[in-house]
C-alpha cells in the first residue's frame, strides 16, 4: 500500500485527506471505494476540531499514532469515522464522508434498505459506517495492519479530478475548504451549512 499519507506531518492533514480519495475500506464483506472526505486539525488550531480544546478520553485517538480510526457517535445513533493522520502526539484526522460501494452489493443493501439506489448507500458518514458494519468497537484499530475490522487499501489508479468546499454540519470554522471530494462522483453527499437553532425568546 501507498503509504506517503502516514509521513504527512499534522500541519498537512489536508493534503492527506486528499490522498485518501480513491483508496478502498473493506469490513464485513463490503468494500467502499472513497469518494468524499474531510480533514480536521488540532489543538488550538480548528475550532470545529474536537481536538480543539486539548486531550480528553473521547478523544484521545486523534493524537496518534497515524493509521488508526477515531470513532464517535451522533444523535444517540448513528457512528463516524476519522482516520487519524501525522505524527503522535499532535491531534490530526480526517473524516470518511462518503463511497462507492464496489465489492459485496448485497451486503450493503441488506444494511442499508433505506437507500432508494446504489449511489446513495454510502453517501454520506453514517451511512458509511452502516454498509461497514462498524461501531464504536472499531474506535483506537488500525486500518493499515490487518488487526482491525476495516483495512486501507489502494484502489486503481483511475485519474480523477479533486474539488474543495467548506465543511458540512460543524458549528465553527464554516468556511474552511478542508472537504475533498472526486468531481462529478454520484456518491459524494449533499452540501449542507449548519443553521444554528433559533433560541426561544425569555420570557421576564
Amino acid at each position: 500500500m501507498d503509504s506517503s499519507w502516514l509521513d504527512l506531518p499534522a500541519s498537512e492533514v489536508d493534503e492527506a485527506a486528499r490522498q485518501l480519495l480513491g483508496r478502498r475500506l473493506t469490513a464485513h464483506g463490503v468494500t467502499v471505494r472513497l469518494t468524499e472526505v474531510e480533514a480536521y486539525s488540532g489543538l488550538g488550531e480548528d475550532p470545529a476540531s474536537h481536538a480543539h480544546r486539548g486531550m480528553t478520553s473521547r478523544n484521545a485517538v486523534m493524537f496518534g499514532p497515524a493509521g488508526r480510526l477515531y470513532v464517535y457517535q451522533i444523535y444517540g445513533m448513528h457512528f463516524c469515522a476519522n482516520i487519524v493522520c501525522g505524527e503522535e502526539g499532535r491531534a490530526a484526522a480526517v473524516l470518511l464522508r462518503a463511497g462507492e460501494v464496489v465489492e459485496g452489493l448485497p451486503y450493503a443493501r441488506e444494511r442499508r434498505p433505506a437507500a432508494r439506489k446504489d449511489t446513495d448507500l454510502a453517501a454520506g458518514p453514517a451511512k458509511l459506517m452502516q454498509v461497514l458494519a462498524l461501531d464504536r468497537s472499531a474506535n483506537g484499530t488500525s486500518v493499515i495492519d490487518g488487526t482491525g475490522p476495516l483495512t486501507l487499501t489502494d484502489g486503481p489508479a483511475d485519474p480523477f479530478v479533486v474539488e474543495a468546499g467548506p465543511r458540512v454540519g460543524v458549528t465553527a470554522a464554516h468556511d474552511v475548504a478542508w472537504r475533498f471530494w472526486i468531481k462529478g462522483d454520484p456518491t459524494v453527499s449533499a452540501y449542507r451549512r449548519h443553521a444554528p437553532r433559533a433560541r426561544r425568546p425569555q420570557v421576564s
